[in-house]
């Protein structure tokens, strides 16, 4: 190593679109990064990307490296690693790596992909005494990894002293008081002022696994906004342009986000090839990379229902069906559809926006009731006000109400759902009535609307003090044997009707 090379702050593994631009991001932030890839010509593109980038007067402070041993001996003592490689066997590759390249039990490194949850604790525990596996899962996207994304570490709380200050440094930061971003949007820029979207989430695990729900209430928020351009589009014969522009006034109201900003900016879109609204020329069958399912999964794991998140799955998986969908269409029929007039246009638009907004609040209902569900499972103690809080900005589902989500929190941290705060009680009370004739008109006008139609559904169920679960548990005991709790009696104690018996008699179980 020469004079002109310096001991690094940082080696990075990684640089991949995210990996990439996270480098640029802590470069921005003053560190110096050690950059390494199998791929000789990412390194050479995030070295040229730093060097355009680089205002006069700043030295250099992204290093290329050729190798994992030359990496390891370009980074200062405890070496702290970030990597940014494909969720799955490809990180332990690269931790048996930089082991093999002499990492010790004093060094740290952080796995930045959307790896499993349970892989990250099966990791922490494997590599204890060796090296520090630590966790932060990133959410933002490429624009967020370059210009503040929104963070989810957890692992070692020793280890969290030496990393805090990096990812408060790059994460996304927010005005204490609106809970508005503060926009960073140019290389080089640097902002000091407000909260970072980074805290420190619990141990191993904790941190994907917040991050999993995330992406899962990130399926409904994208399915939501999907049905209610499908039913404009539909049952009310508007253009793309047209429902992009709704989106956007919708976007400066209760429904402001970064999903409502792009759904509006991907309607407006004309296609560079036809002319025609690029929306009309994407193929209808919607992709998915397993962490919504994730979520769908653990809800059932945790019997703790999260129908709204579930269905989303479900119809990115219905979407795939392209070719039965088309032939589908040829046989089976549904209502004629009727006349809508201007009246009744303009009353149906409103009544959309109202099930929205009612149905995006019980899709973060679900989504914060499984986190909870899973922080008392695994003794967690997941801080909801400050997940709220590092959610507002740099992350894909930053929205306006995710500060009135903090404040639900902050209010009462063992909130049991969402749904109880007064003002989000306030909120739906107001508004499902226009929930109600939503789902309602595009059932009878054959609409499919999994996602509100759910939505509504939990609503319903969580406010019912008498569910028919008591006939199910009566069909149970009689087929099963499988018993069951009576009115009557103190909670915990069990029943069995011998239903075969001419005498019915009953028993104490």
């Amino acid at each position: 190593m020469s004079d002109q090379q310096p001991l690094c702050d940082i080696g990075f593994i990684g640089l991949g679109v995210m990996g990439k631009n996270l480098v640029l991001n802590l470069a921005d932030n003053g560190y110096k990064v050690a950059a390494f890839d199998l791929d000789k010509d990412k390194v050479d593109a995030v070295l040229a990307a730093e060097a355009s980038e680089r205002a006069e007067g700043i030295e250099q402070r992204v290093f290329g490296c050729s190798e994992m041993n030359e990496l390891v001996t370009r980074v200062k003592k405890p070496h702290l690693f970030i990597l940014s490689v494909p969720a799955g066997e490809a990180v332990d590759r690269v931790c048996s790596a930089l082991l093999a390249a002499g990492v010790g039990a004093e060094d740290v490194i952080i796995d930045t992909g959307n790896s499993l949850w349970t892989d990250t604790v099966r990791r922490e525990a494997s590599y204890r005494g060796q090296f520090v596996f630590f966790s932060t899962a990133v959410s933002g996207g490429e624009v967020g990894a370059r210009f503040g994304p929104s963070l989810m570490p957890s692992g070692d709380k020793k280890a969290w002293a030496m990393i805090e200050p990096v990812l408060e440094a790059i994460s996304a930061k927010v005005d204490a008081n609106s809970g508005l971003p503060l926009e960073r949007t140019q290389p080089g820029q640097v902002i000091t002022e407000g909260e970072p979207c980074a805290t420190y989430i619990g141990p191993a695990g904790a941190g994907h696994y917040v991050k999993m729900v995330h992406n899962g209430i990130e399926y409904a928020d994208m399915q939501l906004i999907c049905e209610a351009y499908h039913l404009l589009r539909d049952a009310l014969g508007m253009t793309a342009k047209e429902i992009g522009e709704i989106f956007q006034t919708w976007d400066k109201g209760v429904l402001n986000s970064y999903l409502m900003e792009i759904s509006a900016e991907v309607l407006l879109q004309d296609d560079p090839e036809t002319g025609a609204p690029l929306v009309e020329m994407i193929l209808d069958k919607a992709g998915q990379k397993g962490t919504g399912l994730w979520t769908a999964v653990s809800s059932l794991e945790q019997g703790t229902p999260a129908p709204t998140i579930t269905q989303a799955v479900f119809a990115r998986a219905l979407s795939t069906l392209k070719s039965e969908r088309v032939a589908a269409a040829e046989v089976l029929q549904g209502p004629k559809s009727e006349p809508v007039s201007e009246a009744e246009k303009q009353a149906f638009i409103e009544s959309l926006h109202d099930a929205l907004y009612c149905s995006k609040i019980c899709a973060y209902a679900q989504g914060f009731a499984l986190m909870a569900s899973a922080s008392d499972e695994h003794d967690w103690g997941l801080d909801f006000a400050a997940i709220a809080k590092i959610w507002r900005a740099g992350c894909i589902i930053r929205a306006v109400f995710l500060q009135s989500i903090t404040q639900a929190y902050q209010a009462k941290p063992k909130l049991a759902n969402l749904l109880l705060d007064p003002f989000f009680q306030q909120q739906v009370e107001q508004k499902q009535m226009n929930w109600r004739r939503t789902v309602a008109k595009a059932t009878l006008m054959g609409i499919p609307c999994p996602a509100f139609s759910s939505a509504i559904s939990y609503f319903d169920s969580y406010r019912t003090a008498v569910l028919p679960a008591n006939l199910l548990q009566g069909q149970r005991d009689f087929f099963g044997a499988h018993t069951f709790e009576r009115t009557d009696k103190p909670s915990g104690e069990k029943f069995h009707l011998n239903w075969s018996s001419p005498a019915r008699d009953l028993t104490q179980v």
